[in-house]
């Protein structure tokens, strides 16, 4: 009878932290909810009072609002799409390799002077990223790389935490596993690609996804680095289309903007999740 009590408190027990759980993740994601019923709002849905939290008649007109407002310009919509995808992209893949070989560099061979390096590296990680933007821009000022897309992809590529994630997580992996490849006649550059590429996948992935969140969602870097309306990546646009005169007949094709900025991240994150969570758990693992 006590044991069948147990199991019953403990089960009941478990009950409630799933439906606690549920209940949290449901507010978490009411904003991201509102946000994707919203797009889809007709324009009489957008102004009621008091709001409804969910779309009653669902339209694409807020979609095509958003290609008028931006096809007013001398640039199509597509435009500040492809140069949001190209940065972000150029951005995730240059930051992945330079991040990578210098984290397996300072954690494996371990030059002279890399404890200082490494000290230099989690001393930039205490400064904001605004900080550095009148050195950065005066670099890239001086080398006339203004308004190219050099400008917005260089000054994001050795990024220091990036490097901190990488090394710290290669830190775990045993060097005998790189005397073995070693006693197999493996090259330096095979057994960086094929065994610590291999088995940081976990570590690589979360780098992905925070730099491409990252940079998708600046346009801090376009609006400081950039001069022409071609050169306007997506989150810059909204933000111009989201000033100035018109912006509540421009509601509906600012929220459709907002879905279209957000809908990328999520979709990284839900396609890389399983490989967040095994970097959480080896983070915890002492080697």
């Amino acid at each position: 009878m006590s044991m069948n009590y147990a199991k019953f408190v403990t089960r009941f027990n478990r009950g409630l932290l799933y439906v606690f759980m549920i209940v949290l993740v449901g507010f978490t994601a009411m904003p991201i909810i509102y946000m994707v019923s919203t797009a889809f709002k007709p324009l009489d849905e957008l102004f009621l009072y008091p709001p409804r939290f969910f779309v009653q008649k669902p339209t694409l007109r807020s979609f095509y609002d958003l290609l008028t407002a931006t096809d007013s310009s001398i640039v199509p919509f597509s435009r500040y799409i492809f140069n949001s995808v190209f940065v972000s992209g150029s951005i995730v893949v240059a930051s992945l390799i330079v991040c990578s070989l210098g984290a397996y560099v300072l954690s494996k061979f371990r030059p002279p002077g890399a404890g200082f390096i490494f000290a230099v590296i989690l001393s930039a990680l205490m400064f904001s990223p605004q900080v550095t933007q009148i050195p950065t821009y005066m670099i890239v000022s001086s080398l006339g790389l203004v308004n190219t897309y050099w400008a917005l992809i260089l000054p994001k590529i050795a990024v220091a935490f990036n490097i901190f994630l990488m090394k710290q997580f290669f830190d775990q992996i045993p060097d005998a596993l790189i005397e073995a490849a070693h006693i197999d006649g493996a090259s330096e550059w095979t057994i960086f690609w094929r065994v610590i590429m291999a088995v940081s996948k976990p570590a690589w992935s979360t780098l992905i996804i925070f730099s491409f969140i990252g940079n998708w969602n600046d346009y801090f870097s376009a609006l400081v680095f950039t001069t022409s309306e071609t050169m306007k990546t997506l989150p810059l646009a909204i933000q111009t289309l989201a000033g100035g005169p018109g912006v509540v007949a421009r509601s509906g094709a600012l929220a459709a903007g907002t879905f279209l900025i957000t809908l990328p991240p999520i979709l990284i994150f839900l396609l890389f999740q399983k490989m967040v969570m095994n970097t959480m758990v080896h983070s915890g693992i002492k080697s």
